[in-house]
């Protein structure tokens, strides 16, 4: 009885918890790419073009999501995907902007 009532309150968090992250995780990630971008700048291991690069395609994508949340309604799920998809672009060139041989 007891590890049924375990069991019971974990799925229920699980299921709160994944319920509330869905828009959440969208600001959550662009704050992320926003550090990894300032961390690249203060090593060294991106140039001042490189971040300008990065900064404007982060930009483009919360004008995106600025104009998707614009109806009032948040986002749906495609356009979740399709901002999950835009920020997957964004850290790849991120990964490949840091470890090229460029540096400041």
């Amino acid at each position: 009885m007891r590890n049924t009532l375990i069991i019971a309150a974990a799925c229920g968090f699980a299921a709160f918890a994944a319920a509330i992250p869905a828009e959440a995780r969208v600001n959550q990630r662009q704050a992320q790419q926003q550090q990894r971008i300032a961390n690249g700048i203060s090593t060294g291991r991106l140039t001042a073009a490189e971040a300008a690069r990065l900064e404007t395609q982060q930009a483009r994508i919360a004008r995106y999501e600025a104009r998707n949340r614009a109806d009032g309604g948040g986002l749906n799920r495609a356009e979740r995907a399709r901002i999950n998809q835009l920020q997957n672009r964004a850290s790849h060139t991120i990964y490949r902007q840091k470890h090229n041989a460029q540096r400041r």
